[in-house]
């Protein structure tokens, strides 16, 4: 049975890892052997447990920066990464990350791959972490990996934190004004219904269709609210968890105005900063294709590069010939890939056309934004007027009868 131990040496030196023994006492034997003070001694299925409980949704991208800035820099002061993650795991305060290099330390006390702790993890690092790590481990080139995946990482999380705070505002905007809507159409109109009725005045038509819809919503409010919420609820677990969502919700934003722009140059931006820092850490052509296509979420530019892969190069095609028969991409991408090619400064050339279209991105949300503030705007408006008519038109009527 494994064990995962934590024991203090004679000069006072907390070491931390792992032995296959029989029970608990060989344990203790084995640390009493190296002169060791024992501090905890957990089985590896309680361990398990413990590691996937603090590793639910705990690691964030901001971690993964802070982990490969780290690495890269006490790689490059001439740390050993034996001893660059020993100096991590004293630093660390965050259990999931503590977690995380423990496991890796031990992994790495048993001779086993850097890298394939992190691909035990697929929920939390990519394939491109993944591989971009094994392949500068196997160049020994692993500090400028992780620098390249530090920059990498810094650029996505600015570029979410750009969508995200642009579109913070629409979202508030719609929430609210549903709420009050909602309220008002529950909980208000239902009670001016009652004074016309009780007044034994009968409003218009189309008053009438009104009040009826919130006599109903008053009448089932705890019914609409549950089923709201199991619709939210039912409608995320489709889209995050099914491979069948992820692919409708693909469909949607890629033909939905607008916001088929900006999906399309995410897209296209993903392509090039991926495949730019496979190509620089000596990832086979291939290869990197192959990874690139898996973390391009856009499926028409994701089925462009497994035919780039599968149907040209793989048939002695030159890169640039295999990205001009895809029309997905746009002719000045074609047109740099097929230039640089031939330059020998391909991975140069994608990582200045990835900042370009972050740029692009940018200004895409922003025109998106300038868009949908409006429409909202409109359709909260109309709303509130045809509640407002469904009150003021009786009330005219009411009065012009005296």
């Amino acid at each position: 049975m494994k064990f995962n131990y934590k024991a203090q040496d004679a000069t006072g030196k907390i070491i931390e890892g792992s032995a296959e023994e029989p029970n608990t006492g060989a344990v203790l034997e084995m640390m009493a052997s190296k002169g060791w003070k024992p501090i905890s001694i957990i089985p590896e299925k309680q361990f398990e447990r413990k590691t996937k409980g603090i590793f639910g949704g705990s690691i964030t991208i901001t971690d993964k920066i802070f982990l490969a800035k780290y690495l890269a820099l006490m790689l490059k002061v001439g740390t050993d990464l034996f001893r660059a993650i020993n100096i991590l795991i004293a630093n660390f305060d965050k259990a999931a990350m503590k977690s995380l290099l423990l496991e890796i330390r031990t992994n790495l006390e048993k001779g086993q791959p850097f890298y394939q702790t992190f691909a035990a993890y697929p929920q939390y690092f990519s394939p491109v972490f993944i591989n971009l790590v094994k392949a500068g481990e196997a160049s020994g080139n692993l500090e400028k990996v992780f620098e390249d995946l530090s920059v990498t990482l810094e650029k996505d999380h600015e570029l979410q934190s750009k969508i995200k705070s642009a579109l913070a505002y629409p979202v508030i905007l719609f929430v609210l004004a549903t709420l009050i809507l909602f309220f008002l159409v529950t909980f208000a109109l239902p009670r001016i219904a009652n004074v016309f009725e009780s007044g034994g005045f009968s409003p218009p038509a189309f008053s009438r269709v009104v009040f009826s819809v919130g006599n109903f919503l008053n009448s089932n409010v705890g019914v609409i609210i549950g089923a709201i919420l199991i619709l939210v609820i039912g409608l995320w677990v489709f889209v995050k968890k099914t491979l069948t969502g992820k692919n409708f919700s693909g469909w949607v934003l890629g033909h939905t105005p607008i916001i088929k722009t900006v999906v399309y140059k995410v897209a296209i931006q993903r392509f090039a900063s991926t495949l730019s820092s496979l190509m620089s850490a000596g990832i086979p052509i291939l290869d990197a294709l192959r990874i690139t296509a898996d973390a391009v979420v856009h499926p028409p530019i994701k089925n462009a590069i497994i035919r780039v892969a599968r149907d040209g190069i793989t048939k002695g095609m030159s890169l640039g010939e295999a990205f001009s028969r895809e029309a997905v991409f746009p002719p000045v991408v074609t047109n740099l890939v097929a230039i640089s090619e031939r330059a020998g400064h391909l991975d140069e050339v994608l990582k200045t056309l990835a900042d370009f279209y972050e740029s692009e991105i940018s200004s895409s949300v922003k025109t998106l934004v300038t868009f949908i503030e409006p429409a909202l705007l409109i359709m909260i408006g109309g709303v509130i007027a045809l509640i407002a008519l469904s009150i003021l038109v009786p009330i005219y009527q009411l009065v012009t009868q005296f």
